[in-house]
């Protein structure tokens, strides 16, 4: 499934997309291998592989099976990724029964997993099914009219019954989409933590009797979550979206997910009774969905978030956040600050009576929005309140649309983003202010969403610049326009960089100044962090830039197509990657500029979907303070080397060995923010 360079048959041009997402997806396991790293974050990583996984199989496998049978290939193009699936699945298991469970048990938690129940606990255990599992319990009588449909990503239990000569299948489902998966009991002071899919088991005979059971074997199916929107432009989309919505989890199986003790004439009789007989097996565990560690009930470790410059806001008497932004730019890192200035952003332009208008982009809106509810309240205080909103943003949709419209029942205008997935992050307010500005914006990496806020590393940008900020409003009124074809003819982006508009050609005419500096005997170097890096275009650049002696540093969390230290083509490319307690989600690119460095922070990876079928907006920093606060979190993460891992010519992630100094860059950018914000106060 690799890409293969013309010159050379040996050593691939790219690494194959999906082939490198399932390396992330290792380093994410490798997080959980590690018994330096705390219990339930161990958990959490196995549950981050499980979503991970699962996503990957309900969105790419569709997609390879599609273009593999456009291209008409006899070759299985899943075998390579089946390998790998296996392979990891195996170190999974390992990791949590050989290290993880043993170390619950030294602190006093028996995780009964793969085992009977306990004997101490077998009356306690027995209630829980009685008072709280038994009344969401289906049962289903097998037979071969392929009748029965498995919901996507729900676990069952098949159940094979003998009644005197005669053998039967039946199928039960586990309510963990209704119920809590992990149950836990206290006894002797012995901290129980048992799954419901075990309390179940344990009282399947009482449901069929008189049959005798003679075997228990869970499954789930898989489905594919693409919803083949067709995104024309008339009619309500939204409308049209709720119907694909309630449809989606009764796509085409991509994977059959089973017991890998059950016997094949079962998995034959299991696959006819769902009338699956094509589907892809892959043999699992005992337990499937082990993505809901994310629930197992321990406590979490965390930083406390630093409030930014909790003193500056209280400049005057009576001072508002606008006071703040008028003074400089700022820039949030978040988790690290606490997101609520940007809370208090929306709401003192709820209720500023200077504020007249309202533009914000919103990608995907938290499940309880503060933001959401206080432009709903800006509309009822007479503010005009303008809400592009992306409905296409991969399984949040239905969340989306139900803000939608109760922010439209509110007074907000409320455009539905056409053509073109709506991916910038973008808030603009207008304000009377005979002080200074009129405009002041936010500017950002990852969404306006204070749930994701405490879990991904993002930066926010706080503005009065004039002239960007004239940029982006120009950019947001032809936005509301909703044509087809968006026509930007009109506007000279000078400061803010716009995809599918002069986002490639920017970046290019960067990364060839580097390359120029070089070829004059100057130092040139890149150094750039993004989620994904996929597009050819970009790659051959850097390629490039890269012969012709320009240093260049990627920190790639994701897929990363870049193949490095080959000599002739990209040895002075090195890619790194970070995966910890938080998830690395900004994107910042830096260029050495002859020793004037020029920084850019934005909504846009550098894949095919970001250049080429989206909006996106990337942003300069032209604040020194700023500038110089980014460049020190970057290499920190570069010196990471207790979480990071180098990506070599094989797509390996290969630790970082050093005799220097121990660096979390995590840890090290947290005290950082935190002795910056002492210093100010």
């Amino acid at each position: 499934m690799q890409s293969t360079s013309p010159e050379t048959s040996i050593q691939p041009t790219f690494f194959d997309r999906d082939i490198s997402w399932l390396s992330f997806n290792e380093r994410v396991l490798m997080e959980a291998e590690k018994e330096d790293v705390p219990l339930l974050e161990r958990l959490k990583f196995l549950a981050i592989y499980s979503s991970n996984l699962d996503e990957f199989f309900r969105v790419r496998v569709p997609s390879i099976i599609a273009i593999n049978k456009l291209k008409n290939e006899k070759d299985d193009p899943l075998l390579q990724i089946r390998e790998i699936v296996d392979s990891q699945q195996h170190r999974y298991g390992k990791t949590l029964q050989q290290s993880i469970i043993p170390a619950l048990l030294e602190n006093g938690i028996h995780f009964v997993y793969n085992e009977r129940i306990p004997d101490p606990i077998e009356a306690e255990v027995r209630e829980i099914f009685y008072t709280k599992l038994a009344g969401f319990l289906q049962i289903f009588r097998c037979s071969n009219d392929g009748k029965f449909f498995p919901e996507n990503g729900r676990i069952y239990h098949a159940i094979i019954l003998k009644n005197n000569q005669r053998e039967e299948m039946a199928i039960v489902n586990i309510p963990s989409n209704s119920l809590q998966r992990f149950h836990e009991i206290l006894d002797a002071g012995i901290r129980y933590v048992i799954l419901i899919d075990d309390i179940i088991r344990q009282h399947l005979a009482g449901l069929f009797a008189p049959a005798t059971i003679a075997g228990v074997y869970s499954f789930k199916v898989t489905r594919d979550a693409e919803l083949n929107i067709v995104d024309e432009f008339a009619g309500d989309l939204s409308k049209k979206l709720e119907k694909l919505l309630a449809k989606r989890d009764y796509g085409f199986a991509t994977r059959l997910l089973y017991d890998n003790t059950m016997p094949e004439e079962h998995i034959k009789k299991l696959t006819n009774a769902m009338g699956l007989g094509k589907v892809s097996r892959v043999a699992g565990g005992r337990y499937h969905n082990l993505k809901d560690f994310f629930s197992f009930p321990l406590r979490d470790p965390k930083f406390s978030n630093v409030k930014h410059n909790p003193v500056s806001i209280r400049v005057a008497e009576g001072g508002s956040v606008f006071d703040l932004i008028n003074q400089k730019d700022m820039m949030l890192h978040t988790p690290y600050h606490g997101y609520d200035l940007v809370i208090r952003f929306f709401n003192e332009s709820a209720i500023d009576p200077l504020v007249e208008r309202i533009y914000v982009t919103l990608y995907r809106i938290a499940s309880d929005s503060a933001i959401a509810q206080a432009l709903m309240t800006a509309a009822y205080n007479g503010k005009k309140v303008t809400v592009l909103v992306e409905l296409k943003a991969r399984f949040d949709e239905a969340n989306n649309i139900r803000w939608a419209n109760k922010m439209k029942a509110a007074g907000v205008r409320i455009i539905y983003n056409k053509g073109l997935k709506l991916h910038a992050k973008i808030v603009l307010v207008q304000r009377r202010n005979e002080i200074k500005h009129a405009y002041y914006g936010l500017l950002s990496t990852g969404n306006f969403n204070e749930t994701t806020a405490r879990l991904y590393t993002d930066h926010i940008l706080l503005t009065t610049h004039c002239d960007m900020l004239l940029e982006v409003l120009s950019l947001i009124k032809i936005l509301i326009k909703r044509r087809k074809h968006f026509t930007f003819k009109d506007i000279d982006f000078d400061h803010i960089i716009v995809a599918p508009v002069n986002l490639k050609e920017k970046f290019l005419a960067l990364i060839d100044r580097e390359i120029m500096n070089a070829t004059n005997g100057k130092k040139a170097s890149i150094m750039i962090k993004l989620n994904n890096l996929e597009e050819e275009t970009m790659i051959y650049k850097l390629y490039e830039a890269s012969n012709a002696g320009v240093q260049i540093d990627l920190l790639i969390r994701g897929i990363c197509r870049v193949v490095p230290g080959v000599k002739g083509r990209s040895e002075n490319i090195r890619v790194r990657r970070i995966v910890d307690r938080y998830l690395e989600h900004g994107r910042i690119f830096i260029f050495h500029n002859g020793g004037n460095e020029e920084i850019y922070c934005g909504s846009s990876d550098w894949m095919n979907r970001n250049i080429y079928h989206r909006i996106e907006v990337c942003f300069p920093i032209y604040d020194e303070h700023i500038a110089n606060e980014l460049m020190a979190i970057i290499k920190l993460q570069f010196s990471d080397n207790v979480k990071a891992v180098t990506i070599d010519d094989q797509l390996n992630n290969r630790p970082l060995r050093s005799n220097n100094e121990r660096i979390h860059s995590q840890e090290a950018i947290y005290s950082m923010i935190l002795n910056s914000k002492m210093s100010q106060s």
